[in-house]
């Protein structure tokens, strides 16, 4: 395990590399598969929606089993590469299935399909998350590590909008050309990138803690008294939730309030771009000031710069995209300091519990995101539709639209501000987090000598 000193950038983007192409399936599978089972399999729109998100009520399961057993289970490889390994043939034969279909596929076949790569997907995040989070135990080494895991995530997202512009260009603008095409790229290219990082980059030893037995229930009530814990809960649900609401809202505001929704592509593009041009600068000002500051300052600027979108309307839409470019700036942000600062939040929990459980933490943080994207989707759907806005209608009324603006733009701006409160006092500081590694590190050395100790005797 490496301690206190810099990973060369090399190693941590060989690291990252998988996160390249996991993150790619994730615009496909909100923006093009419900259209293309809809529009050309002719299957009814509400019932692919309710098969995707039926498809992910295993997660419920499979998240907490396969981040506990990735604690626990120890092999010559290591605790986490085993389980990458085993999910990338289930999530490519999931992208295949669930991207090229046969042209009689039903809705079990997307149910089953789009289960067993959600399946994949969780068996190659989460151990790979809890493998970044135990690279390093440095307070700032963790920002840098999970910085390039969220640029890569990022930059593979930019390369797909990229992708889908150049076979526009070659003429191939329909979705099942479309979905092939992104399905090949991920198929190919996932299982090369996933074995450079398991061939090339060391997992390290676990945690040395006291070998002491925890009950499930012992487990889940420490886990449920770390204040630390319970507090980034709380705002990453409120930030994703924020989040979703706007992306959920950006093609019927183009549609329906500017009067442009051709230029939805870009938006995506321009907000992705600029998400991973600001990771840099964001990186440096959790150096500077702390990450859970940084965190709060990348919260606010998302906030603050969402307030002006309720103002624009038709023949404002240049305005828009500027606005949502340098707002985005702050998303990826997000995501590597909530992620970094969730590794200090393991460490509180070790000293605490005697063990290292990075899965079963980083389980319960997918759990709370995927609740949040939920939430916020549910929210960016229903609070338009109980102001009286009707995405079918002909022409939506200025005073609709007004309603429509709000929503989008304050909304979000409430709950980035909500979640920001959940990290004042925030109780990792890093003098904090300072003395829980003095403590962990004295504790681990104790118990290598009481290990080499009793190896002695039993010579």
């Amino acid at each position: 395990m490496v301690h206190r000193a810099q990973i060369p950038r090399g190693l941590l983007v060989l690291y990252a590399l998988p996160s390249l192409m996991t993150s790619v399936a994730a615009l496909p599978m909100a923006l093009f598969v419900p259209a293309f089972y809809a529009d050309e399999l002719g299957l009814p729109l509400a019932a692919v929606g309710a098969a995707i998100a039926a498809s992910r009520v295993l997660d419920v399961v499979t998240d907490p089993l396969i981040g506990g057993l990735s604690d626990r289970i120890h092999t010559r490889w290591g605790r986490r590469k085993p389980w990458i390994l085993l999910g990338t043939p289930l999530f490519v034969v999931g992208v295949w299935q669930v991207f090229v279909p046969a042209e009689a596929a039903s809705l079990g076949h997307l149910l089953f399909w789009a289960a067993l790569l959600y399946l994949g997907f969780t068996m190659i995040d989460l151990p790979h998350k809890a493998w970044g989070a135990e690279l390093s135990t440095d307070y700032d080494e963790r920002s840098r590590i999970t910085s390039i895991r969220e640029a890569l995530s990022t930059a593979g997202q930019v390369a797909l909008l990229g992708f889908l512009v150049v076979l526009s260009v070659q003429g191939l603008t329909a979705g099942a050309e479309q979905l092939r095409g992104m399905a090949w790229v991920l198929v190919l290219g996932l299982p090369v990138l996933v074995a450079v990082a398991l061939l090339r980059v060391p997992e390290g030893p676990p945690e040395r803690t006291e070998r002491v037995h925890l009950g499930f229930i012992e487990g889940l009530r420490i886990l449920a008294r770390n204040p630390a814990f319970g507090r980034m809960i709380g705002c990453v649900l409120l930030f994703v939730s924020g989040i979703a609401i706007q992306g959920t809202l950006h093609r019927l505001v183009l549609a329906d309030v500017m009067g442009d929704e051709s230029l939805f592509p870009w938006m995506i593009f321009i907000e992705n771009l600029a998400t991973l041009a600001a990771v840099p600068a964001w990186l440096w000002l959790s150096v500077r000031i702390g990450k859970h500051r940084a965190l709060v300052a990348a919260a606010l600027w998302l906030a603050v710069l969402s307030l002006p979108l309720a103002l624009l309307r038709a023949g404002d839409a240049v305005q828009l995209l500027v606005l949502i470019a340098i707002r985005g700036s702050s998303f990826a942000s997000i995501l590597f300091l909530a992620n970094s600062i969730a590794a200090d939040v393991i460490d509180v929990d070790s000293l605490a519990s005697g063990r290292q459980r990075s899965g079963l933490y980083f389980a319960a943080w997918g759990m709370t995101i995927k609740l949040s994207l939920a939430l916020g989707v549910l929210l960016g759907t229903a609070l338009p539709a109980a102001f009286g806005y009707d995405p079918s209608a002909d022409v939506t009324p200025p005073a609709v639209q007004a309603r429509l603006m709000l929503i989008y733009g304050v909304v979000p701006a409430v709950m980035m501000t909500a979640g920001a409160l959940f990290l004042i006092r925030f109780p990792i500081t890093r003098e904090r987090h300072a003395e829980v590694r003095a403590a962990l590190d004295g504790r681990g050395d104790e118990a290598l000598s009481g290990q080499t100790s009793g190896a002695a005797r039993d010579l």
